[in-house]
């Protein structure tokens, strides 16, 4: 029993060897992003149900963008909150606000994707820019940033959705970790040709690539997935470019008590069982490689078993891990949270863990 547990701990390391190195190493290694300014007109779309304290401080920073043509759609989502009034304000104030409200319908009732789609449709631009109400560009540049990469035939560009840090916070630390590591995989997925993923908070395409697989017909009855399974559905390795300047990021409050993250979490996994079977299958592969990892070394060294050399495999993973996701961090300027990482990876990888389980036995909440 030892002796297989032993040669699976190899395999295990040498799996997580090419996951690091030769998959999430595409994005850890690259260069610095350059880009080529563009003047394409841009739809900033923002959908927004019950966000009046995001709202009235993050929409005049999108206001202040330093781009010649671009648009900001607000999608009230029937807010029962001042929402609808603050848009209405913005709308007054700026020349360039377009304003969608969206009355309850019973067939879509709390489904964000109708009322994205209904924003989309009331654009007057053929690109189209996404972020959520509770989050703000990093620069004045966003808009200039992210469109740079599109190009004749890029005609989707994921982007990067950072948290802000909050001082003496060990959560703090855990969410930006794993905002990290997950920007990393689909960057870097993406850099191989096999895109499958983006976030709502900073996420651009053409819009017809929208009209092409008419919206989000396909999963509408899915809550949530109005970012990652678009992508997922229309993003291939000719028409997708990512965007990882620092000033095409986007910051938003993270949560600020476990309860809160922990069903966040939950919506995220729930949605990524509706993924291609390749994706699904190499996420799979790579958190259960994680789990493996520590409960082999535990057992492992808990019998002595091999324990020269079962070290030597535990230093040289961490050595391989620390410095793909170190020159990662660099690039998304994470990098404090790499001090934490051995800590925070066992914390994040028994929380996913609790979060599979959990969602077998009950259905996550999701749009407000």
């Amino acid at each position: 029993m030892l002796l297989f547990t032993f040669y699976a701990f190899i395999f295990i390391v040498v799996l997580q060897l090419v996951y690091y190195l030769f998959i999430f190493g595409k994005f850890a290694f690259a260069k610095a992003q350059k880009s080529t300014p563009k003047r394409i007109p841009i739809s900033v779309i923002v959908c927004a149900k019950n966000e009046a304290e995001n709202v009235i401080r993050f929409i005049p920073i999108l206001a202040q963008q330093d781009y010649p043509d671009y648009e900001i759609v607000l999608i009230d989502d029937a807010s029962s909150d001042d929402t609808l009034e603050i848009f209405e304000e913005f709308e007054k104030q700026y020349s360039n606000v377009r304003l969608v409200k969206v009355e309850n319908n019973e067939a879509f009732w709390g489904n964000k994707k109708y009322a994205l789609t209904l924003g989309i449709k009331a654009s007057k631009k053929d690109y189209l820019l996404f972020t959520d109400a509770d989050c703000y560009p990093a620069s004045k540049d966003w808009i200039t940033t992210m469109s740079s990469q599109f190009t004749m035939h890029k005609t989707v560009v994921l982007g990067y959705g950072a948290y802000e840090k909050v001082a003496n916070s060990f959560l703090n630390k855990i969410i930006r970790f794993e905002t990290l590591l997950t920007a990393v995989q689909y960057f870097s997925w993406a850099k191989i040709g096999h895109p499958y993923m983006g976030i709502g908070r900073n996420l651009a395409y053409k819009k017809e690539e929208f009209y092409n697989v008419k919206g989000f017909i396909n999963h509408m009855k899915i809550r949530s997935g109005d970012d990652d399974l678009f992508i997922n559905q229309v993003a291939t390795s000719q028409n997708t470019a990512i965007s990882y300047s620092p000033e095409s990021f986007t910051y938003s409050q993270p949560k600020t008590t476990f309860k809160g993250w922990f069903t966040q979490k939950r919506r995220h996994v729930s949605t990524a069982d509706y993924y291609k079977s390749f994706d699904k299958i190499q996420l799979a592969i790579f958190y259960i490689s994680q789990l493996l990892f520590f409960i082999g070394a535990i057992i492992l060294l808990a019998f002595q078993y091999q324990w020269i050399i079962v070290l030597s495999l535990i230093g040289f993973r961490y050595l391989f891990t620390w410095i793909t996701l170190g020159f990662s961090a660099g690039k998304l300027k994470e990098k404090d949270v790499m001090y934490w990482f051995p800590i925070i990876e066992i914390v994040l990888i028994f929380t996913q863990l609790n979060v599979f389980i959990t969602n077998l036995f009950s259905k996550p909440v999701y749009w407000k």
